[in-house]
């Protein structure tokens, strides 16, 4: 148990209270790591507050200045978390700035009045298909983490039907350049001739993954489009290139599938025309009993 400061003792921390909140949760916040990675920075000494070292169990409000490693956080005050379901178009990267000079998927986003958004995996360039985007770090950083389990599904193309025998080792697992890389589930959707369609779900999606797995059994693929991140899916109706901010009804569904508070704050007003016409959400089986066990322990 952390002493009490004598009453002399010049102590950066606040008084709790509505506006103030716990400093490692503002730093998660922000994307930089779970609440557990910013703990250790800040008993590592890593992390002042207005100047002087912080500690833990310490509280801010949106006007103190953070400091992690020499570089500011920009905390942008208390805000309800945002999701936001894109339809990530080819030729985009998913970088906040490009050395090369191509487009970036944040160029296209709305502005936030604090924060900033912060993208759940990424696509590579050639990739399409759902890429979520969201100004919460904890929640990015939650559904990221292996240790959540959330799978990804892609719709390919390629150019051969595969045989039963390559089906069973693209899912029992196949080693590239060292790796060993492998499909959670792969079915036949439809296709002839050159053009075969298939679904594949994984479950880390390493960089270009679902491309060198069909490489390794000699198929070219032609299109990737994820379809799918955990329980979120992309619907049929949102277009490529465009995204559409997730309704409170599934932002609650989905914190509450993840195990995470949601955050109390002010809400920036998104049109009537940019929110989903429908739930991006499915049944999530696993998600839901690993909330029930949270619960019941």
């Amino acid at each position: 148990m952390r002493p009490r400061q004598p009453d002399n003792t010049k102590s950066t921390s606040k008084p709790a209270s509505d506006e103030s909140q716990k400093l490692q949760k503002v730093i998660a916040a922000s994307g930089r790591g779970s609440r557990r990675q910013i703990e250790e920075l800040i008993a590592a000494g890593r992390v002042t507050v207005n100047g002087e070292v912080a500690h833990l169990g310490q509280r801010v409000t949106a006007a103190e200045e953070i400091v992690v490693d020499g570089t500011a956080i920009e905390t942008g005050g208390a805000q309800v978390p945002q999701v936001l379901v894109l339809n990530k178009a080819a030729g985009l990267v998913c970088s906040r700035r490009d050395p090369e000079g191509r487009s970036t998927i944040f160029e296209q986003l709305p502005r936030l009045q604090g924060g900033r958004w912060i993208s759940v995996g990424r696509l590579d360039i050639q990739t399409t298909g759902l890429l979520l985007v969201t100004n919460d770090g904890a929640l990015a950083h939650r559904m990221m983490h292996p240790s959540t389990g959330l799978d990804r599904e892609y719709a390919v193309r390629v150019n051969k039907k595969l045989e039963d025998h390559e089906i069973a080792q693209l899912k029992a697992g196949v080693e590239i350049e060292g790796e060993t890389m492998r499909f959670s589930d792969i079915r036949f959707y439809n296709g002839s001739e050159s053009n075969f369609w298939y679904h594949v779900a994984l479950l880390e999606g390493r960089n270009r993954e679902v491309r060198r797995l069909f490489d390794s059994a000699g198929c070219t693929v032609s299109r990737l489009k994820r379809v799918r991140y955990g329980p979120v899916i992309l619907p049929s109706w949102l277009t490529v290139g465009h995204w559409a901010s997730m309704d409170t009804d599934d932002l609650k569904a989905l914190y509450k599938m993840l195990g995470l508070a949601r955050a109390q704050g002010s809400l920036q007003k998104v049109k009537r025309s940019k929110v989903a016409k429908t739930s991006c959400l499915i049944p999530y089986p696993k998600l839901e009993k690993q909330s029930r066990r949270a619960k019941e322990g």
